[in-house]
C-alpha cells in the first residue's frame, strides 16, 4: 500500500500497531495489518513495536515472527479487560504516550474503527480511517480513502509533527508473509501499568454470533449469490443451500429486478461491494459490474451453462454446467454432509 521514501528532520517516527488476539490466535485482520506494518515502516524509514493484550497462544506468537515482529509489548490488563473499549483505548492510548508513538496503526475492522476516534481523542492525534493507499509526496504521507462508489479522496495528512491514528481499509489488507518479513526472534516485553485501571462506563455483557442469513453482504464471510440463470424454482434451491451452509445470500441486478429479494442483497458496482473468503456465483453470467463488486473475494467457484461467460475466466474455479441438474444433487450431498448425524443446523 506504500510507495516512495520518507525522511523527517526529527527523530524517525515510531509506529505502535494494535493487534487483537481472538480466542489467544491471530486471525486474518491481525496477519493483514502486520504484513502493512512491515512494509509501511520500511517506507517511512521507522522502528515498530506490536501491542497485544496478554494471552498469546505459542502458534500466534510464531505467526508474530513470520510477518517481522521484533518487539511485542503484552498488556496483562484486569479480568473483564476486553470488554470495555474504553478501557482497552486508555491502555493502548497510554503506551502510545509513554512510547511516543507517531503513529498507531489498526486494522478497520468492528473493533479497529471503534477504538481509532477513542484512541485520537486521548492522544489528541490526527485520525484518518479507511486507508486504501498511502504514498509519500513532499516528505509527507499522502493517505486514500474511498468515499462514493469508485470515487476517492486524498489528504496531506502527516508530517511526523503530531502523532496518527491510523485504520487501513480490511479490503485491503494481504495476510501474504513477503520475503524478508521474518524476524529471528521476537522480543517480548511485559508492560506494567503505571496508573490504576478504572472501569469504564460501558462493557461488553454478550457477545452475539453474527446470523448470515441477515449480516449485511459487505461483511459476509460465506456468500451464495444467484443470476440470471437461475429460475424461479432454481432460485428457491440457492435458498435452500444458503440456510444449509449457513452462508449469505446474495443477487445480481437482474435476479433483483425479477424481484427475488430486495436491493439490500444485490451484489456488484450497483449494489454492494463484497470481499467474502469464499464466494460461490450460480447462474451468473459475470458483467464487470458485477465482477468489479466482488473481484476482491479470497475464492471465486462458480456454475454456469455458457462456457464463455465472462464470470469462468473470473473465477478461481468454475464449472460448466446446467443448474437445474446440478442443484438437486449438490443440495442433496450438502445435507448428508451436515445431517449424516442427525444434526438439523447447517455447517459453518
Amino acid at each position: 500500500m506504500a510507495a516512495g521514501k520518507f525522511q523527517s528532520a526529527g527523530p524517525p517516527p515510531e509506529i505502535l500497531v494494535f493487534v487483537d488476539l481472538p480466542e489467544g490466535n491471530l486471525d486474518d485482520y491481525g496477519k493483514g495489518i502486520l504484513s502493512e506494518a512491515s512494509r509501511l515502516a520500511k517506507t517511512l524509514s521507522a522502528e515498530w513495536s506490536v501491542l497485544c493484550f496478554a494471552g498469546a497462544k505459542d502458534e500466534a506468537m510464531a505467526a508474530l515472527a513470520a510477518y517481522g515482529t521484533e518487539k511485542l509489548i503484552l498488556l496483562e490488563g484486569p479480568e473483564g479487560l476486553t470488554d470495555s473499549l474504553e478501557v482497552q483505548g486508555r491502555l493502548i492510548a497510554l503506551v502510545a504516550s509513554e512510547k511516543e508513538s507517531s503513529l498507531i496503526l489498526l486494522p478497520h475492522n468492528d473493533l479497529g474503527g471503534s477504538l481509532a476516534p477513542l484512541l485520537a481523542a486521548e492522544l489528541d492525534a490526527a485520525l484518518f480511517t479507511e486507508a486504501i493507499a498511502c504514498r509519500v509526496e513532499a516528505n509527507s504521507l499522502k493517505l486514500t480513502r474511498q468515499v462514493l462508489g469508485a470515487q476517492v479522496a486524498e489528504a496531506k495528512i502527516w508530517d511526523a509533527s503530531v502523532p496518527l491514528v491510523l485504520t487501513v481499509n480490511s479490503r485491503v489488507l494481504s495476510s501474504v508473509v513477503l520475503p524478508g518479513m521474518e524476524s529471528d526472534q521476537v522480543q517480548v516485553e511485559d508492560w506494567p501499568l503505571s496508573e490504576s485501571v478504572v472501569a469504564g462506563a460501558t462493557r461488553i455483557v454478550e457477545r452475539i454470533p453474527a446470523d448470515p442469513q441477515t449480516v449485511d453482504v459487505s461483511e459476509a464471510e460465506v456468500m451464495v449469490s444467484a443470476g440470471l440463470g437461475c429460475s424461479v424454482q432454481g432460485f428457491t434451491q440457492v435458498e435452500e443451500l444458503t440456510q444449509l451452509i449457513n452462508a449469505s445470500l446474495g443477487v445480481t441486478r437482474p435476479a433483483y429486478d425479477l424481484g427475488y429479494t430486495g436491493f439490500e442483497r444485490m451484489v456488484g458496482q450497483t449494489g454492494k461491494t463484497v470481499a467474502p473468503r469464499f464466494y460461490l456465483a450460480l447462474g451468473i453470467s459475470g458483467s464487470m459490474h458485477h465482477i468489479g463488486g466482488i473481484k476482491d473475494s479470497k475464492r471465486i467457484v462458480s456454475v454456469n451453462i455458457d462456457p464463455k461467460a465472462p464470470i469462468i475466466a473470473n473465477s478461481d474455479e468454475a464449472f460448466v454446467a446446467d443448474l437445474r441438474e446440478v442443484m438437486p444433487l449438490l443440495i442433496e450431498r450438502v445435507k448428508s454432509a451436515t445431517m449424516g448425524d442427525g444434526d438439523t443446523g447447517g455447517a459453518a
